[in-house]
Parts: structure tokens; C-alpha cells; sequence
């Protein structure tokens, strides 16, 4: 018995402190894994350095990208129109004439100079096949064709082209021009002997 109390009256000797040890509050560790601890660290945290560098550019590629495509399709779209250059040495006044979803449709009237371009449809091309009627302001004539369609003296835009005088507007006959479907179409106007398109 006096073994057992002997056994428990036996204090353990206090905790000393190694040198090549540091301790934190309840916790120490020998000097080598302090070490080893703080190479991992700094591994870790150049590992997340290299993963900051390449997500950023990774953005910057994402958004070189994005921004090179909406400058193709802006540029795209910029060039989506319906031109007219006038080629001749007079003045010309223009109208069109084409078929949007739901109906047909005239306008006019654009004052082109001489050897100048005029849009007169800006975005994508709706239809395949435009219609145009121009007068030449200063030698007189026309340009014109077997397509009738509704006008008038002044600036206008007209839906239909059936009952075109009954409604207060002029009868007047439109040349075809076909775009093949294309997205921009530009249309030469010509004195009639040499008349050409695109």
C-alpha cells in the first residue's frame, strides 16, 4: 500500500521549455517543424500568388476576347446598310421601295450630290429585292422601272402600294435591285446608258 501512495504523492516534474522549440499558448513544436511549417506556408502562399496571375489572365484573355468580338460585330453591323452612291455629275433626288414582315413600304425622298454616297437603310438588309426611282434635279429624266409603287413631291413614307392615286399619292414606276440576301448592298446610280449595280 505504501507502494500506491508513493505512486500518487510523485509530482511531475514542470514542463521546460527545449531551446530549439516554440511553443504557442498549450501547444509546442520542435524547431525543425517550425521550419518545415513556414516553408509550407510560404509554398502556399506562392501557390496562390501563381493562381491570382494566371485567373488574371485568364480575365484579361476573356475579356480581350469579348471585346474584339463586340468590335467585329459592331463593325459588322456598322457596314449592314443600304447605300446608294450617285456616280453622275447632277443632283439626284431617291426613293425606295421594299417589303418589310408585314407590308410594303416607300420612302423618299434623298437629296444625293454629285459623285456622293448616301445611306438610305442602315442596319441588316430585311428583304432581298429593293426597290429605287430617282429623278435627276438638274439635266431632267429618271431613273425608273416596271414596279409601281406610291409617292409623293415631298418628303414621305407610304405603306402599300396598291390604289396608289385614289389615295392621294403619285403612281410611280421603281427599278428592281436584287442583294442576293446580303447583309449591305451599295447601288451605283448611272446616267441610263451605262446603269450598273454593286
Amino acid at each position: 500500500m505504501h507502494s500506491l501512495v508513493s505512486l500518487f504523492s510523485i509530482r511531475p516534474e514542470p514542463f521546460k521549455l527545449n531551446r530549439t522549440a516554440s511553443c504557442e499558448v498549450n501547444w509546442c513544436k520542435p524547431k525543425h517543424m517550425v521550419n518545415e511549417m513556414q516553408n509550407l506556408n510560404l509554398l502556399f502562399d506562392h501557390a496562390q500568388n501563381v493562381s491570382k496571375f494566371y485567373k488574371g489572365i485568364f480575365v484579361g484573355l476573356i475579356t480581350i476576347s469579348l471585346t474584339l468580338i463586340t468590335l467585329v460585330g459592331a463593325s459588322s453591323s456598322a457596314r449592314a446598310e443600304l447605300k446608294l452612291c450617285n456616280t453622275t455629275s447632277s443632283r439626284v433626288g431617291v426613293a425606295i421601295g421594299y417589303r418589310d414582315k408585314d407590308r410594303w413600304a416607300t420612302e423618299g425622298w434623298w437629296n444625293v450630290a454629285s459623285n456622293t454616297c448616301e445611306v438610305l437603310l442602315k442596319g441588316k438588309l430585311i428583304a432581298r429585292y429593293y426597290y429605287i426611282h430617282a429623278v435627276d434635279y438638274d439635266r431632267g429624266g429618271e431613273w425608273s422601272g416596271k414596279d409601281t409603287m406610291c409617292t409623293t413631291d415631298k418628303a414621305f413614307t407610304v405603306f402599300g402600294v396598291k390604289e396608289c392615286v385614289k389615295r392621294g399619292f403619285k403612281r410611280t414606276g421603281f427599278f428592281e435591285i436584287d442583294t442576293k440576301n446580303e447583309d449591305d448592298w451599295t447601288v451605283r446610280l448611272k446616267y441610263p446608258d451605262e446603269n450598273g449595280k454593286k
